[in-house]
């Protein structure tokens, strides 16, 4: 008979969280290599992200910022330490459980849009719907009111190709929000975009965290961060400030 392999849970000795927290990293590390050309991009980051809070990551590049996202978005695993997202250690989590978490409990924005050119906008939102296994009627209405919400209801039928990139932004907001996760993060989603987009985009971002999403932001540029309630300063893979 073929052994299983046990899977990764949560240690029970796990501190229990404030129902307020959503992120929570403790001594976390993160090295990339070995020997001579090991690379600490994270060396010991303790941070914690309330729920209903708005965030902004700065600092230089090669700070940590964005490997600290990639952390956070459970898109790379922290070399130790441990990180609680909602409540969970996920860095027990097998690669499924965290495929799992990254559709349904987070929400991604990135500076690139990642738009599939060949769906229209209702599409390219209704897609992650389909990995939840939510209803054909529910997805839709879903789709549509989340594409609202950004102000593209009467966007629903283009393609990329037939969008700006402010409207583009748009709609990989909308597909970020639509599964309602808990936490939505963004990696520099201004940076492609011109300083009336941005502060079109920016202001997407204030109602939804005055609707109680909670939001962190990567950004280098100073106007971004400025729109956050928080501002979270990382320097040689350390939080130093925030």
């Amino acid at each position: 008979m073929a052994s299983s392999v046990p899977t990764r849970q949560p240690s029970p000795a796990t501190p229990p969280l404030s129902g307020t927290t959503t992120v929570r990293l403790e001594n976390v590390t993160k090295s990339y290599g070995s020997g001579d050309t090991i690379v600490h991009a994270l060396a010991g980051v303790d941070l914690t992200v309330e729920a209903g809070s708005y965030s902004a990551i700065m600092g230089a590049s090669g700070s940590g910022k964005s490997t600290a996202m990639n952390v956070i978005g459970c898109l790379d695993r922290p070399t130790s330490g441990r990180y609680y997202l909602d409540g969970q250690d996920v860095a027990t989590l097998d690669d499924d459980a965290l495929a799992h978490i990254r559709n349904r409990n987070l929400g991604f924005v990135f500076q690139q849009f990642h738009l599939l050119p060949q769906l229209t906008a209702l599409e390219n939102v209704i897609l992650p719907m389909l990995y939840a296994g939510l209803e054909k009627q529910e997805r839709r209405d879903r789709a549509v009111a989340a594409l609202t919400k950004v102000g593209l209801a009467d966007r629903l039928n283009n393609r990329p190709n037939q969008l700006s990139g402010g409207q583009q932004q748009r709609v990989a907001i909308a597909r970020a929000i639509v599964n309602q996760p808990v936490l939505l993060l963004a990696d520099e989603p201004t940076g492609a975009l011109d300083s009336q987009t941005t502060k079109e985009v920016l202001n997407i971002f204030d109602d939804l965290h005055r609707s109680g999403m909670t939001i962190v932001v990567v950004t280098h540029e100073d106007d971004v961060g400025a729109r956050a309630e928080r501002i979270i300063w990382f320097r040689d893979g350390k939080v130093i400030d925030g």
